[in-house]
């Protein structure tokens, strides 16, 4: 059996869909591991002309994944950025947008926000109401709209694509597919193709799939979703993925401070302050409670 290495293109419950030297190999892994994701580099054995078994996972980069008390879910490999997708209609989570962040920085990763239907002139004065609290955190936030002005839109996201290996994420109707398909073309005959080989000619669109712009540069459409648990990060990790807090650690009358009640605390008092959003440190909170439910 020939041993190749290949590009995680899709991933779709165990089935896997690596590309190598410009074909495709429906791989699954050995025994019930599921640890694979798209943007994974591996090494594979081909099994037959067109299928394989994934022996190895190349080192990673980063690895961006949710996780409830349960399990994990991966989301991509090997991404160095994230694009948040929001729009002026249907409204958007703040808590799913705070979450992402917290996930990026913990994951080394930069984060732009996407608004997107800014045509929709109505809800925009809201819609930019709400992220003032990331732009004043230093994260970039684009406005674009999509279906109303796409070259304009194609034109802004280019250079911010080149380069990069982005993950799309946000819920279902912002227009991630919309954008998706401004960016890369053929992205739909694309879409199809990868859907029958992974699901043996049923479509589906609930995978994780990698298109490539170019040779250095990739999008990773995942499906829309509601909720992003980050169970498996722990108190330092979470102190560390809040930008706000960078200042304030380490002042602490007490070096295990854990910023919830304890006297004395710098972040307590910069969120008494108004120099930290209340909003921000109640997520923190809450992160750190789920962290504590994780079931080893």
């Amino acid at each position: 059996m020939t041993e190749l290495d290949g590009l995680i293109v899709a991933a779709h419950g165990r089935h896997y869909l690596a590309k190598s030297a410009d074909k495709f190999y429906l791989c699954v892994t050995r025994g019930k591991k599921n640890d694979v994701a798209t943007g994974d580099r591996v090494l594979f054995k081909q099994t037959s002309p067109d299928q394989g078994v994934i022996e190895k996972i190349l080192p990673r980069t980063t690895l961006l994944y949710r996780s409830d008390q349960y399990k994990s879910k991966l989301l991509a490999a090997n991404v160095s950025q994230l694009l948040i997708v929001v729009a002026t209609e249907p409204g958007f989570s703040d808590d799913l947008i705070s979450r992402s962040l917290v996930a990026a920085n913990a994951t080394g990763i930069s984060a732009h926000l996407l608004l997107n239907k800014t045509d929709l002139e109505a809800r925009l004065p809201a819609a930019r109401e709400r992220l003032k609290l990331y732009a004043g955190l230093g994260y970039k936030v684009h406005e674009l709209s999509a279906r109303q002005h796409p070259e304009d839109t194609r034109a802004m996201l280019l250079p911010l694509l080149t380069g990069q290996s982005t993950v799309l994420i946000g819920q279902s109707g912002m227009g991630k597919s919309s954008l998706v398909n401004l960016m890369v073309p053929d992205a739909d005959m694309a879409v199809t193709e990868i859907s029958q080989r992974l699901d043996s000619g049923k479509h589906t669109t609930t995978f994780t799939r990698l298109l490539e712009l170019d040779d250095n540069s990739s999008v990773i459409d995942s499906p829309g979703f509601q909720e992003f648990g980050l169970y498996h990060l722990s108190e330092g990790m979470l102190e560390r993925a809040f930008p706000e807090f960078e200042s304030h650690l380490g002042n602490c009358r007490f070096y295990n401070c854990h910023h919830i009640n304890e006297p004395d605390c710098a972040l307590l008092a910069a969120v008494k302050a108004g120099q930290i959003n209340t909003t921000r440190h109640e997520l923190y909170r809450q992160l750190l409670h789920e962290a504590s439910q994780k079931l080893h």
